[in-house]
């Protein structure tokens, strides 16, 4: 099987995030990039359909800061070819923009072989609108399917059985037909543990292609525009009941009754 994942990159949440000066961004210099975590559950998946069925995964990922060491470090992880889409422009485009030209380099098919699933993550922290799954489905004509928690292909069938999760516990299974395009929630286990030494070395004896820049119509102007954006501000309105348990009641209704709500 020929696996396809996408990958983009998100604002590394361990680190302090901090508004730029002009409110509708953060600011890129005090702003460390590290790969989305739903994608990397997305590579996992990846990786045990590659032990499980054969074939082989490339890694697709847009021109973004850092992306070198998330490509890298799924070359280590067992990936056999890493790809970087450069768009010619300083800023990463927005997310149709991204399903645009990730859809349209597939779809051209000089550059992969004939895919069978395409895989990423559900969604990113930076936007949490889960759409470039579905859009790559919808411009290759491909079905899809999102918030995915297990995949067993049966390529001789060209099918795949597949586990959606929905909320409240519900879980349904489906038959897909493939090729398919697939939005990974988590992988059957977590993400495997590369060493640092073997990113490395993957430096050294891999490779990372870099396929040519590509127009788009609009430009790849972003459709939703980002009016402000602040960190939470500190009230300072909670208010800690101490004593024990029939005291915190009788207190705490005495302040529901002062304030009309019983």
């Amino acid at each position: 099987m020929n696996l396809l994942v996408l990958l983009k990159m998100a604002p590394d949440v361990v680190e302090e995030l901090e508004i730029a000066p002009g409110g509708q961004g953060l600011d890129p210099d005090a702003l460390r990039m590290a790969l989305s975590e739903s994608d990397d559950h997305a590579l996992e998946t990846a990786l045990l359909i590659k032990e499980r069925c054969g074939g082989t995964v490339t890694v697709l990922a847009v021109d973004a800061p850092e992306v070198d060491d998330a490509l890298y470090t799924a070359l280590a992880k067992g990936a056999d070819r890493a790809v970087k889409l450069d768009t010619g422009e300083p800023e990463p485009p927005g997310t149709r923009a991204a399903a645009d030209l990730l859809a349209s380099v597939i779809a051209e098919g000089s550059d992969f072989p004939p895919t069978d699933l395409i895989l990423t993550g559900t969604q990113a922290i930076d936007d949490l609108d889960g759409l470039v799954a579905p859009l790559v489905a919808h411009r290759l004509g491909w079905p899809y399917l999102g918030i995915v928690t297990e995949v067993a292909p049966e390529p001789a069938k060209k099918t795949a059985s597949v586990v959606k999760e929905y909320s409240g516990g519900v879980r349904g299974r489906y038959e897909i037909d493939l090729p398919a395009v697939l939005g990974i929630q988590s992988a059957e286990r977590p993400p495997r543990y590369v060493p640092v030494a073997k990113v490395r070395h993957a430096m050294k004896t891999a490779r990372i292609e870099t396929i040519a820049p590509l127009t788009l119509a609009d430009g790849g102007a972003p459709r939703v525009q980002v009016l402000s954006m602040g960190k939470p501000v500190e009230t300072g309105r909670a208010l800690m009941i101490a004593g024990s348990p029939e005291e915190a009641a009788a207190e705490l209704c005495g302040i529901l009754a002062g304030r009309g709500v019983i």
